[in-house]
């Protein structure tokens, strides 16, 4: 679907950007409705592709030991960066705890959002900003005026950076180069879709055709030159791209210095960020923008001693992680944590900081 927009819709509101017009998925269609166009955040985003259904795979059923509980973990889409990252977690919490962890593909933030709020998730993966959103009542349609009371943080883990992806020849060497052009800006109502209209609409991008997909149909738009530049927001490397890339010379738009500090004098969840080069086949130079967290969320109705379990297991043994494994740490689980924290995690991290 493509939709000829003026954008003008980008505002600051109590530090929080407001996003209005999305289509929206936390009530009780949420998974529903997310899930017709596949993938509810880009993360990561978020990140799906037609896996990306609610339905349990590839990581095999839950196995708790004697006394633990089985306890659901909502991820994202199987081509970003939460679905693997998830079966890392999983692994990691049936090893070192008597829990068992399903984990289930989903449209990812937003959609793990609703599933929270409804305890129909034990713990989800979301980004920092949808969080803030949502704790709040504020910054996105589905959240304005209706805050998620009983969400709850646990923990920071890395960053989803924001990748503005192009053919190599297509010309466009700015976010201002975008005035006029196609852009996929990620699944309606998706964290993607937030990030990405709010980078156009602070470079001053009024009128552009807006297409939202999951990142893998994004990825074959701009092999195929369906659209001239996709957002994408994850952990690099995104598997999408990564794919992309070895098939099909692209680049990356930068997020250049003044755009980058009008973006995080906006959005305080913000942080500048840079694609190394060389993390994607022909793109030799670093790319400079800017990423939201990822983080582990839960809801205030979880035990305490199972959400420290969790944690425990989780933050005791990183060492285990194959996926952003340079950047899950102790040290830095509280970094951009916009929400209160579950007691269980403040069992844990209190005591990590004696």
């Amino acid at each position: 679907m493509v939709r000829h927009i003026k954008r003008r819709k980008f505002i600051a509101l109590g530090g929080a950007a407001g996003i209005v017009g999305f289509a929206g998925c936390i009530g009780e269609d949420a998974e529903e409705e997310a899930n017709g166009d596949d993938d509810a955040n880009g993360d990561d985003d978020a990140n799906g592709d037609d896996d990306a259904n609610g339905e349990e795979e590839d990581f095999g059923e839950a196995e708790p030991d004697e006394g633990g509980e089985v306890l659901s973990w909502h991820a994202g889409g199987t081509e970003g960066t939460y679905y693997p990252l998830s079966g890392d977690v999983k692994s990691i919490v049936e090893e070192h705890s008597p829990h068992g962890i399903q984990v289930q593909s989903t449209g990812a933030s937003v959609e793990n959002v609703g599933s929270l709020q409804r305890e129909e998730a034990d713990f989800a993966l979301i980004q920092n900003d949808i969080a803030y959103f949502a704790f709040n009542g504020t910054g996105i349609e589905e959240f304005e005026g209706e805050p998620v009371e009983n969400l709850r943080g646990i923990a920071s883990l890395y960053p989803e950076t924001i990748h503005i992806v192009t053919q190599a020849d297509s010309g466009i060497e700015t976010v201002e180069d975008l005035e006029g052009a196609s852009v996929n800006t990620g699944d309606v109502g998706s964290g993607t879709q937030v990030n990405a209209l709010q980078i156009l609409e602070t470079a001053g991008v009024e009128d552009f055709d807006e297409q939202n997909t999951d990142f893998g149909t994004a990825a074959d738009q701009i092999g195929d030159g369906d659209v001239d530049a996709a957002v994408t927001v994850g952990g690099w490397p995104l598997g999408a791209i990564e794919d992309l890339a070895v098939n099909q010379d692209i680049a990356f738009v930068e997020v250049e210095e003044d755009l980058r500090e009008d973006l995080m004098n906006e959005a305080e969840w913000l942080a500048e960020d840079t694609i190394p080069g060389g993390t994607y086949d022909g793109v030799d130079d670093d790319v400079e923008t800017v990423s939201v967290q990822a983080m582990i969320a839960t809801h205030d109705g979880m035990d305490d001693e199972i959400v420290e379990d969790v944690t425990t297991a989780i933050f005791d043994n990183t060492d285990q992680f194959t996926t952003q494994a340079d950047f899950i740490d102790v040290e830095s689980a509280q970094d951009g944590m916009p929400i209160d924290l579950h007691p269980g995690a403040e069992a844990y991290f209190g005591d990590a900081e004696e």
